[in-house]
């Protein structure tokens, strides 16, 4: 009899970013560097590139991998950049910002504390990707943020 397996592998989430990036090997320490990941999977393939990895940031995993142009794989910098931002949620905003800016990203937004109960910001990676800094602050109703939003952002509502 052949053993149930999990349909979700343990430690992972339903939606897990899968980055294409050039230089997977540099961006893990990178990544290491800016938001304390921990590798978690690596395997090589042609030429030294990574043809798997992935990282552990917080209690979620990214998987990475080497751009292949050939299979059309191409990461964001060679794409003149992307519509996605990867979001994090960690203990002290401020302080990931910085870890990030110190460990080679460029800012894009510093934080501040946003009319949704956030304190957020933004940084872009040094392979093209962006990502959204969050500590929740205040938790707060449709209504609050509603009012809150247009103090903070007169001209959108």
């Amino acid at each position: 009899m052949t053993a149930k397996v999990d349909p979700i592998p343990q430690g992972m989430h339903s939606v897990t970013p899968h980055l294409v990036v050039d230089g997977a090997a540099a961006a893990i320490e990178f990544y290491k560097k800016a938001f304390s990941a921990v590798e978690t999977a690596r395997m090589g393939g042609p030429d030294g590139k990574i043809m798997h990895a992935a990282v552990r940031i917080g209690d979620s995993q990214v998987m990475l991998v080497d751009e292949f142009p050939d299979f059309g794989n191409l990461g964001p910098l060679k794409l003149k950049g992307s519509p996605v931002t990867l979001h994090i949620y960690v203990p002290d905003a401020d302080a990931t910002y910085a870890q990030a800016i110190d460990a080679g990203a460029t800012a894009r937004m510093p934080p501040a504390d946003m009319f949704w109960g956030d304190r957020y910001g933004q940084v872009t990676d040094p392979f093209g990707h962006v990502w959204s800094i969050a500590t929740h602050v205040k938790d707060m109703t449709p209504e609050e943020m509603g009012e809150a939003m247009k103090q903070q952002m007169p001209n959108c509502g």
